[in-house]
């Protein structure tokens, strides 16, 4: 049966292997044809001497994804499984926590929480590494194989452990339906118009058509677009969306590893918009394509806080088997050829808002229901939480006094649970739900205003 599978193994790699006539020039086809032969030995020497069962489908996997693990942190090889992922969620819509990830280096790295994500809302932000999904350590996983952890059945809870600079942090999310193509306007101020765009999908540039339509009809002429966290998407909705905002002429330069460039422009005859753009640092990819052009045409304001910096390009190939590849075929460059990749950009003005980090308070165990006089991190946290939600309680201390516990009883009334004094595993849900919503609530946007105030000048 070893051998069987070791013949197997070296059919299908060969026979998986593109013909030698498409590799480069420097390509050595002998050397290669010889490391072929060298691996199957070590398949048949592994095969015959391991101690258990070895399944054909994992090792075959393994040794896809060790030689897409030699490319870069964006190239990657899909089961058939994580392939099919992959498409649900190009769709549009799928069930998890929200967040765009890359691995680098063996690491998770976020991207980007998306708007309105569990994930946002529970504190993780862009650049966090995550090291477990519900305890397991995942470092050395693909991006893929990541996402594959991270997502479930809607309403299901997951516990992420992520690496922050020096600290660990852990978040206990709950999965639900992640909508990743939204497009959404709003008159402010003066007659300001607000356009926020999650991404650069297909059908983006048709949704930022019908709110200019509605901005046009109350005679908008200044616009703010909020690209903050948007992870990207395809470089020719970036192009088509400029042609909405900057003026004829190159925006992007596209050079191929084939050695062929492609210049993209705007055929915009007038600017009809003043505009300012919105960025941070989980702007990427097609998004920093956008405001890149804005910057360097000088036809926009940027800003907000530096970019992420992907100015790369990956395609993406279906194969036989249901699996897929997506690897790195080109790099991208902004107006004037300035380079984007692993610098990004810079805004305009810098701008940084303030939030609450949820992360500082600790969790509650979720198993404990702490009563008057315990001490205990549940009653830390409960006692932290009520005085940012305005309650009458002393200085956090993590002991369980009269006063607080007054305070908890004025809680569980106020969000209509059993008024009793414990904090219970229901109050200590609600109590965290309602520090996520007072964090968003209470964000003083200072970018926005910053960019408001630049289009007034």
């Amino acid at each position: 049966m070893k051998r069987k599978l070791c013949l197997i193994l070296a059919v299908v790699m060969i026979m998986s292997s593109f013909t030698l006539t498409a590799f480069g020039a420097d390509f050595d086809s002998d050397k290669f044809d010889s490391d072929i032969n060298f691996m199957k030995n070590i398949i048949s020497l592994v095969i015959n001497n391991y101690q258990y069962e070895v399944d054909q489908d994992q090792v075959m996997n393994g040794l896809y994804d060790g030689f897409f693990s030699v490319l870069d942190e964006y190239s990657v090889y899909y089961t058939p499984e994580e392939y099919q992922e992959i498409l649900e969620e190009s769709a549009g819509k799928f069930i998890g926590i929200g967040v765009e990830i890359t691995e680098s280096n063996g690491q998770i790295i976020v991207v980007t929480p998306l708007p309105e994500s569990p994930a946002l809302e529970a504190g993780i932000k862009s650049r966090d590494i995550i090291k477990y999904v519900d305890g397991a350590d995942i470092t050395g996983l693909t991006a893929s194989q990541a996402t594959l952890l991270i997502k479930g059945k809607e309403g299901t809870p997951v516990k992420i452990g992520v690496i922050r600079g020096k600290e660990t942090l852990s978040f206990d999310i709950v999965r639900k339906p992640i909508v990743t193509s939204i497009v959404d306007g709003k008159i402010l101020e003066n007659n300001i118009g607000y356009l926020r765009v999650t991404n650069f999908y297909d059908n983006t540039v048709e949704l930022v058509k019908k709110e200019l339509a509605e901005f046009d009809k109350q005679n908008v002429k200044k616009i703010v677009i909020d690209v903050r966290n948007n992870g990207g998407g395809s470089l020719q909705s970036a192009v088509d969306m400029l042609n909405l905002f900057v003026t004829e002429g190159p925006i992007v330069y596209v050079d191929y590893a084939t050695g062929k460039e492609e210049v993209f422009e705007s055929k915009l005859k007038e600017q009809k918009y003043k505009i300012a753009v919105l960025i941070n640092e989980g702007s990427a990819s097609a998004t920093e394509i956008f405001a890149g052009a804005v910057k360097y045409k000088n036809e926009g304001v940027i800003v907000g806080t530096k970019s992420f910096g992907k100015g790369i390009v990956q395609s993406v190939y279906s194969l036989v088997d249901g699996s897929g590849i997506k690897f790195t075929t080109a790099e991208y460059f902004s107006v004037n050829k300035t380079p984007v990749h692993k610098i990004g950009i810079t805004p305009d003005i810098i701008v940084e808002n303030e939030r609450i980090d949820i992360s500082k308070y600790p969790e509650f165990s979720k198993t404990n229901k702490p009563g008057l006089g315990n001490v205990s991190l549940d009653v830390l946290s409960a006692e932290m939480i009520l005085h940012s939600l305005g309650y009458d309680v002393d200085e956090p201390d993590g002991v369980y006094d009269k006063k607080t516990f007054e305070q908890v009883i004025k809680f569980q009334n106020d969000n209509f649970l059993f008024p009793y004094g414990t904090i219970d595993i229901a109050t200590q849900n609600t109590l965290y739900n309602a520090l996520v919503n007072h964090s968003l609530e209470n964000i003083d946007d200072l970018q926005l205003k910053a960019a408001v105030k630049a289009l007034n000048n």
